[in-house]
């Protein structure tokens, strides 16, 4: 009976919906490929194959992160905020500023550290091994900064559109993005700045040429501490608990005397602060930033937060390892040009089996 009834499932699947087959098929294929490569004398080396993961694991996080807060506006206000990359932006330039200012005190003036960009990375030597209190000064303010901004524009922008309806709300985070975006491009000029020296930051040796980074492991180690600290919130506090059942009835939650209003200040201040954060980890280990930097990562976080489960926050932060591997396990096959195509494909493909997200986030009424 168990035979025959997998059997049926397998045929019916087959007829309504071949293109899971056909996924499936790439997918064997890939994983056959990829045990080839490794077998092969010559081929694809376990360390080579341990260095994609570390990178995808450290790229992974890092859009997780970001996603919380973007999976968390969603859940709670309903609508998809497009300033949110720009958000991460204004984290890394405010945590930039903070730590040249740290690094450079003594040695160069506020104007030649920030605007007039005649001192290099080299200069200053920074990174969080050679500079610690500057890099920890620099991402406190970088969540800090972040968090009044959030609370900012949700007090001048969106919080006299809430009762319009999510498409307006998007519409006007459309614009806070390109604001925030032209704001720092007129402060800061449109040049690539350089956060940390690369020569100050160690590489630790794994065994087998497999090395990671001194910068790689601290924003594995941050990113990895901060969402369990979103984890505990949710789960153990009394705010953690007025945040999910808003998320899930925010009608029923007003009812039953739950503070909205502090609710959505609390979801501002967290994806806010976590927002910012990230930006200044990410600038961090890849060593720079310029005025687009996040606006580019809005592709992947979005990614992320649709692949685990629209308004889904551990969807976000599944979803952000998925697509940060996937990027990076795909230059085994792929150019590197390529590597955000794979990711996005990758994204497709699970929504084929599962349209509602890994996790199944809330989804707006």
């Amino acid at each position: 009976m168990g035979i025959s009834e997998t059997y049926s499932r397998g045929r019916d699947l087959a007829v309504s919906r071949p293109s899971v087959l056909i996924v499936a098929g790439i997918v064997a294929l890939l994983v056959f490929d990829l045990v080839r490569q490794i077998t092969t004398p010559g081929g694809l080396s376990t360390a080579q194959l341990a260095g994609f993961l570390w990178d995808g694991l450290v790229v992974g996080l890092s859009i997780g992160l970001a996603g919380v807060g973007l999976s968390m506006t969603y859940s709670i206000l309903n609508f998809a905020n497009f300033g949110h990359g720009d958000y991460v932006t204004s984290g890394a330039f405010a945590g930039w500023a903070v730590t040249w200012l740290f690094a450079g005190a003594g040695q160069f003036d506020f104007t030649t550290l920030l605007f007039i960009g005649s001192v290099s990375t080299r200069d200053l030597g920074v990174s969080a091994f050679a500079t610690p209190l500057a890099i920890v000064a620099g991402l406190i303010v970088a969540a800090a900064a972040t968090i009044v901004l959030s609370l900012v524009i949700d007090r001048l922008v969106y919080k006299p559109m809430r009762d319009e309806g999510g498409i307006s709300l998007l519409i006007a985070s459309i614009g806070v993005a390109l604001a925030l975006r032209y704001v720092i491009y007129i402060v800061f000029g449109q040049r690539t700045r350089g956060l940390t020296d690369a020569q100050s930051v160690p590489q630790l040796a794994l065994g087998g040429g497999f090395e990671v980074g001194g910068h790689e492991v601290t924003l594995v180690v941050i990113a990895a501490g901060l969402m369990l600290a979103v984890h505990l919130l949710l789960q153990t506090t009394k705010l953690g608990k007025a945040m999910r059942a808003m998320a899930d009835n925010e009608d029923l939650a007003r009812v039953t005397g739950i503070p909205t209003e502090r609710v959505v200040q609390f979801t501002w201040i967290i994806g806010g602060g976590l927002a910012g954060a990230g930006g200044f980890l990410i600038a961090l280990e890849r060593g720079a930033m310029n005025f687009q930097f996040g606006w580019v990562l809005l592709l992947l976080i979005f990614a992320a937060v649709i692949l685990g489960g629209i308004g889904s926050i551990y969807g976000a932060m599944f979803g952000g390892i998925t697509i940060g591997i996937a990027q990076s396990i795909s230059l085994v096959w792929l150019p590197s040009e390529f590597s955000t195509v794979a990711a996005f494909g990758v994204m497709i493909f699970v929504l084929l089996f599962k349209p509602d997200g890994l996790f199944s986030g809330v989804t707006t009424a």
